[in-house]
């Protein structure tokens, strides 16, 4: 697949996307790029340190966030897609959001691929975005919403559960038209999981990887691994980074990271190795 130039060769190598926040409240960089400033300095920062992707949002959907106004997001993402679009032409962007006007101006702007996640849900309005423009698209899942989310996620069939919501929702997005090789699937670590259900969402990739799609993991210092490490989310870099490493010999495709400098190191011992 070719994204702004750009070749992604899925299932020969992990790529990376760049997590630029642009809230006051996401849980581990709330507030410290919501000025475009800032944003774009980050954003440079990331872009040099190695991001294959920027991923642009405006709403945090951390464990019981509220949501955002759709205005109050499009007034915090469209100038920030903007200048990264005019200061760095070549670099594919993700917009990190479920609104479809949000989606659609965000495309105008500048962004590539949407990154919706409630996999279409959540605003009924998003498929006929999808439809008419026809852009990459992740798709996560999500059990509930960020307000629910993590009040007390059970399943019967954890992976089997999972599958299936990512099959259907594909299924759904391909029939949009969107070819195959455009639509990324993310099983939502840390979105309706409990810790066993994030370590065994890691341990499924080959699982996950039979449906087809490629397959982006989120695991950026994730509550998941507080519990191990026993640290604050800004510390949990080096944790991080074992985590994208193991995926990473899974096969996965995609890794959405907060600090790509060490994950891209991580990544390209990696590709010496395979």
């Amino acid at each position: 697949m070719r994204i702004r130039g750009r070749d992604f060769s899925w299932g020969k190598k992990t790529y990376i996307m760049g997590i630029l926040n642009v809230t006051p409240d996401s849980f581990s960089d709330g507030g410290y790029y919501v000025k475009p400033e800032a944003a774009l300095r980050q954003a440079e920062r990331l872009i040099e340190d190695g991001a294959d992707i920027l991923d642009i949002g405006g709403e945090s959907t951390r464990p019981f966030a509220q949501p955002v106004p759709e205005e109050e997001e499009l007034r915090r993402v469209i100038p920030v897609i903007e200048a990264v679009r005019r200061r760095f032409p070549e670099i594919p962007i993700s917009v990190d959001t479920y609104k479809a006007r949000v989606a659609e101006e965000a495309l105008s702007a500048g962004a590539d691929i949407i990154n919706d996640v409630s996999a279409l849900r959540f605003d009924p309005r998003m498929a006929e975005v999808i439809r008419r423009h026809r852009p990459p698209v992740v798709l996560m899942h999500m059990k509930g919403t960020p307000q629910t989310m993590q009040l007390d996620p059970r399943y019967e069939d954890l992976r089997g559960e999972i599958r299936d919501f990512l099959r259907e929702r594909a299924e759904k997005v391909h029939a949009l038209g969107v070819p195959r090789e455009a639509i990324i699937l993310d099983p939502g670590i840390g979105f309706g999981k409990t810790f066993a259900h994030n370590l065994e969402l890691l341990k499924a990739v080959s699982f996950f990887r039979e449906l087809g799609y490629p397959l982006l993991y989120g695991p950026s210092r994730k509550a998941f691994l507080g519990e191990i490490l026993k640290k604050e989310p800004r510390e949990r870099d080096l944790g991080t980074v074992a985590v994208v490493v193991y995926l990473a010999l899974a096969g996965v495709d995609l890794v959405r990271v907060h600090n790509v400098a060490w994950c891209r190191e991580a990544l390209r011992v990696i590709e010496y190795l395979r």
